[in-house]
């Protein structure tokens, strides 16, 4: 099989190659082309993949070419990895910056970041669907561009079920709460439903029968884990749920946004100035064998380290603990994802799909995250309960963002913008709105007709 991997110099492209190392099976993924617009990170990125190749041992690595051609890049790919960033990390370092400076949140996938970044991404998204569409329409597009659930929905306008997006958020949360419970990840039925960061896990199944409420009733095992620690016992037995990480920009938003503002430096700036680093370093020419691979191994470490500080600042909880850093998220879900369509091994994974009827809620071609069972014809949603009142409050409001970020991309209207960020519950005001609009249109030249 052959595998392209849109942003091929991303950074946590050596998390999908070293999970390929790792199949060994018949029909197993055997090339992989890297495309990027960078000829500097992809470079790095080649070398660093080299250097894991070698230390692995495996004489059956999959071949690995550069292109910066995108036609020759999707022709005759079988799957498709889109990790792509428009405007890089200088862009999420400025949608941070912006919506500080009017008091709200800035993240990328989370309110007015998520909404800055999303208009700068749809139409580089729908663009690529269509390539994708007339160049390789037999292949899958497996979507891990954020904000995912938009991107994928986007895609999907072009693509229909052949795009799936995928996110490590759930996949962490429900390996979690399994091993608390004393069972092995994969032999339990996870409840999760919601969009994209903005999801909750209402029950884990464990021989038929849901756990959950044993682990809500004891505060001591509640609080030793990553979501536990965040949103504290009472607020999740209040709930019934585990919600999302992400959730906890909402449900704490003010400590959140404080912590934010008072922080040295945002976490886009902090990724930006990192990263330059790493790939100044990796893609130096006449360094030893594996120095690349040694230099993504402790960026990486600090990285994960430093995952959601701010909220953890907000929250008076302190570091991570060793094992919330364990890998084992979206190069996991993405390999678990091509080797059940490509083989037709049935595998029950959380994705991003179109809901169809999942969701009453929504309407059909909304994406949605939830438990989807996977064979040779892609992923279908499985049936959930409803959502409280609550979750229904919040999806539908988000959903309703989502939808006029997508018309705004396609329609270049200013109004249709000012409308994405007012109706977002992070942002409190329409005045506000138009001053984050303005500020974004400054930051970024492809947004510059939107002012």
């Amino acid at each position: 099989m052959r595998l392209t991997i849109l942003g091929g110099g991303g950074f946590r492209v050596p998390l999908v190659y070293g999970a390929l190392l790792g199949d060994h099976a018949e029909g197993r993924v055997s090339h992989v082309t890297l495309y990027d617009e960078d000829p500097a990170r992809i470079g790095a990125m080649v070398r660093v993949l080299a250097d894991q190749a070698a230390a692995s041992g495996a004489p059956d690595a999959p071949t690995v070419t550069a292109t910066r051609d995108l036609d020759e890049a999707l022709r005759g790919a079988d799957f498709i990895f889109s990790a792509i960033r428009v405007g890089g990390l200088d862009g999420r370092a400025a949608d941070e910056r912006v919506a500080l400076a009017e008091g709200v949140l800035g993240q990328e996938t989370v309110g007015a970041g998520g909404i800055a970044y999303g208009l700068r991404t749809v139409p580089v998204a729908r663009e690529l669907a269509r390539r994708i569409a007339r160049t390789a329409p037999e292949a899958w597009v497996i979507n891990f561009t954020n904000p995912a659930g938009l991107v994928t929905e986007a895609m999907a306008e072009e693509l229909g079920d052949r795009v799936i997006g995928i996110c490590d958020s759930p996949v962490g949360l429900g390996r979690r709460v399994a091993r608390l419970l004393g069972a092995r990840p994969e032999e339990a039925w996870i409840d999760y439903v919601g969009l994209n960061h903005l999801g909750w896990l209402r029950g884990l199944r464990i021989a038929g029968r849901d756990e959950l409420p044993r682990l809500l009733a004891d505060t001591a095992a509640l609080e030793s884990f990553e979501e536990g620690r965040l949103f504290g016992a009472d607020w999740l037995r209040s709930l019934g749920a585990i919600p999302n990480e992400y959730l906890h920009y909402y449900y704490f938003n003010r400590d959140t946004v404080r912590a934010y503002a008072e922080a040295e430096q945002t976490r886009g700036a902090f990724l930006r100035d990192q990263q330059r680093g790493f790939y100044a370093q990796a893609g130096r020419p006449g360094q030893p064998a594996g120095a690349a691979l040694a230099a993504w191994d402790r960026t990486r470490a600090e990285r994960e380290a430093t995952y959601m500080a701010e909220n953890r600042e907000a929250a008076q909880v302190g570091e991570r603990d060793a094992s919330d850093l364990e890998s084992g998220g979206y190069e996991k879900v993405a390999l678990a994802l091509m080797r059940a369509i490509a083989r037709d091994e049935r595998a029950t994974l959380i994705l991003n799909v179109r809901n169809r009827s999942t969701l009453s809620v929504l309407d059909a071609r909304a994406v949605i995250e939830v438990p989807c069972l996977v064979d040779a014809n892609g992923a279908h949603p499985v049936a959930v309960d409803p959502l409280p009142l609550h979750a229904v409050g919040l999806v539908t409001s988000v959903k309703a963002v989502e939808r006029e970020v997508l018309a705004a991309a396609a329609s270049g209207s200013r109004a249709d913008a000012v409308k994405a960020f007012a109706l977002h519950p992070l942002v409190d005001s329409v005045g506000v709105a138009r001053r984050l609009l303005d500020g974004y249109a400054a930051a970024h030249p492809g947004l510059a007709h939107l002012r």
